[in-house]
């Protein structure tokens, strides 16, 4: 079961309001904390898939290495 928010959501979450600063500091943490697993989860998936399927989504075995041995904080 997957609890990921949208990318709409992601960003409303992100944007700077009227709460309160320890309430803004946890919410960004939460979002922080979404996205690394998310990047974490999916190139855990990616680093699974044989060539033919990277081959469907459009990618080359080099680039889905590059990807898949990049750390979970990093874009």
């Amino acid at each position: 079961m997957s609890y990921a928010l949208p990318a709409a959501q992601f960003a409303a979450l992100s944007s700077p309001s009227s709460m309160p600063l320890a309430a803004r500091i946890a919410v960004r943490f939460a979002v922080a904390v979404t996205q690394w697993e998310t990047r974490r989860k999916t190139r855990k998936h990616l680093k699974a898939l044989p060539a033919h399927l990277l081959n469907d989504i459009g990618l080359d075995s080099a680039t889905a290495k590059a990807e898949v041995i990049k750390p979970f904080w990093q874009a």
